[in-house]
């Protein structure tokens, strides 16, 4: 793909949204570590320079790209949790089900999850102020988003939503790592079966905090 010079504010959204969805595919070959801005540039057919016309750096394509994950999953989720949550259940009976749906729906996002685990030690750094910043304010808004649904099936849980609601995406970003082992490590499991109890598995590992902090934070009968 080659572009001419963009000289009109849709002309540059196009170039945008290019280099995003160039740099989400890489993301579905390759770990958030391999992802380079040489690569980048020439998946998308921009010289480097031009690339950071629209992004600053590498860091500033991912933080945006994740952003954009989190709204398309949260889309998702209000759908999976209203088909999903029995209202007529006991208190109980909705947490569980809402760990085990929030388990599902992230475990299917690997490459968001794997985003969210590399936020804080690599996403975060290599970017200004004003990128940061935005990205968190639209952070809070996200985060207000999956607080409402969570708050919509347990309203008992109060102001903790939110908590459970932040400490459900870095739980999420810090179990991906562990789920999808390197090739070496995954060839270790194989060799000794033994070690391969330290892997964690995303789905029944996440169900399984996620249900035991919804169950320690509820208010008792």
């Amino acid at each position: 793909m080659t572009f001419q010079r963009a000289r009109t504010e849709e002309q540059r959204e196009v170039r945008r949204r290019a280099i995003l969805d160039a740099a989400s595919a890489m993301l579905d070959e390759m770990p958030v570590a391999a992802v380079t801005l040489n690569e980048l540039s020439r998946r998308v057919g921009l010289a480097k320079p031009n690339v950071l016309r629209y992004f600053e750096s590498r860091e500033a394509v991912l933080l945006e790209l994740l952003d954009r994950f989190l709204r398309e999953w949260l889309t998702e989720l209000a759908d999976e949790l209203a088909d999903g949550v029995d209202t007529n259940l006991p208190m109980a009976g909705r947490a569980t089900a809402v760990a085990a749906i929030l388990s599902r729906s992230l475990a299917r996002r690997s490459v968001m999850c794997d985003l969210f685990g590399a936020q804080g030690s690599v996403l975060e750094h290599n970017v200004s102020v004003e990128v940061v910043a935005r990205y968190k304010r639209a952070s809070l808004d996200r985060l207000a988003t999956m607080t409402g649904l969570v708050r919509k099936h347990l309203p008992e849980l109060g102001e903790n939503a939110t908590l459970f609601s932040l400490q459900t995406m870095v739980l999420a970003g810090a179990l991906s790592a562990y789920s999808t082992p390197p090739p070496s490590l995954a060839a270790a499991y194989r060799a000794e079966p033994e070690l391969a109890r330290l892997h964690l598995e995303m789905t029944d590992s996440l169900n399984m905090a996620l249900t035991a902090t919804l169950l320690g934070v509820l208010p008792r009968d």
